[in-house]
């Protein structure tokens, strides 16, 4: 695969010669699910172009958002999930138009111990998303709402590289486990400010943002 740039530089020529044989490239539109709730996971996905949101649900069915994945990056809790053949604790889906490789399951402990590329890349893989989830608790526990959806909407910027962000009040209310009526008072009252333009079904940064 002409796909493999930036993973030519981190594994052995062997390695990719394995990806080009074993791995499924495949294509998601934008809010495509990738991977649902109680699905058996059978690939590991690692992201060539787009992003990937991960959420996670609990026992009322409120979702949170845990994290994004973009290019080059995995899913830990997908790799786990898969190499001990478990149902799926989460939910990936399509933050935008999404090409991603999926490795099967029956590789993944079979590269740990033959390729030390492949094993640097999942013990980073697997620091990054700790990391990405300790900044996500602490953001739920220590700060306010208010605070919480600035943070969100910065982290989609960043996700997104524009200024224009994509989605519904009662979307943005999910993913933060809130109500639709808190976020469009919070948004309207960032738009009072002059932070954010509001438009059907997409928020716009300003300068002031």
């Amino acid at each position: 695969m002409d796909k493999l740039a930036y993973f030519e530089l981190i594994f052995e020529p062997s390695l990719i010669a394995e990806i080009n044989e074993f791995g499924e490239l495949k294509h998601f539109k934008e809010g495509d699910v990738i991977l649902d709730y109680g699905q058996f996971i059978q690939m590991m996905p690692m992201v060539i172009k787009g992003s990937v949101k991960v959420l996670r649900k609990d026992e009322h069915g409120k979702e949170i958002l845990l994290y994004y994945l973009l290019s080059n990056e995995s899913c830990s809790m997908a790799y786990s999930g898969c190499a001990e053949a478990q149902k799926s604790e989460v939910s990936l889906i399509a933050e935008e138009d999404v090409e991603l490789l999926a490795i099967p399951y029956c590789k993944l402990d079979e590269w740990l111990g033959k390729y030390p590329g492949w094993k640097n890349y999942i013990i980073s893989s697997f620091k990054d998303r700790f990391l990405e989830l300790v900044k996500s608790i602490g953001i739920i526990a220590f700060h306010k709402l208010d605070e919480r959806l600035i943070a969100y909407l910065k982290e989609k910027q960043r996700v997104s590289g524009s200024m224009i962000i994509k989605g519904s009040h009662y979307m943005i209310a999910d993913e933060l486990a809130t109500s639709r009526v808190v976020i469009s008072r919070l948004l309207k009252h960032l738009e009072n400010e002059g932070k954010i333009l509001l438009c059907r079904n997409r928020i716009e940064l300003l300068n002031g943002f």
